[in-house]
């Protein structure tokens, strides 16, 4: 079943019209989460500044970034902080999908360079294969294939 999209009239101004541009985790080393990234799912690195405390991959219209712990620190602490990231706890409430048409051998890859195995694949009734890895800063990556029916 398709859902029709549909235009908000209030955001159709192109002064406030708002789009995804990044999704961004704070980890501890941005050289070594690119590089997994890069290896483990073949995503391409845009860049990564001269300090090594930003980096951004080419993933489609919303870019994956990564930015250090020190420098969230910088910007966020006065307000308040944020919880860094523990692979030895239960991962925060939020993926990364990456879509596919091989989940186990993405995630077997994944797995040889350095994911920890989180949930074996698993065909869901509306079709849909998933598995889901943790990158070795504790990220949960569910890695899927495409829902039918739907444009991805």
């Amino acid at each position: 079943m398709t859902v029709p999209v549909t235009t908000n009239p209030a955001t159709t101004d192109p002064a406030t019209t708002l789009r995804l541009g990044y999704t961004i985790f704070y980890v501890r080393n941005v050289e070594q989460t690119l590089t997994f990234f890069t290896d483990a799912f073949g995503l391409e690195r845009r860049f990564i500044t001269p300090e090594g405390d930003y980096g951004e991959l080419v993933t489609g219209p919303t870019t994956l970034s990564f930015v250090a712990n020190e420098l969230a620190h910088d910007n966020l602490d006065d307000a308040g902080g944020f919880a860094e990231l523990d692979g030895s706890q239960p991962p925060v409430a939020a993926s990364i999908t990456l879509v596919t048409n091989d989940v186990e051998k993405v995630a077997a890859k994944a797995i040889d360079l350095g994911a920890a195995n989180y949930v074996a694949a698993t065909q869901k009734p509306w079709g849909q294969t998933v598995a889901y890895v943790r990158d070795p800063n504790g990220i949960l990556i569910e890695i899927a294939t495409p829902v039918a029916g739907a444009d991805t």
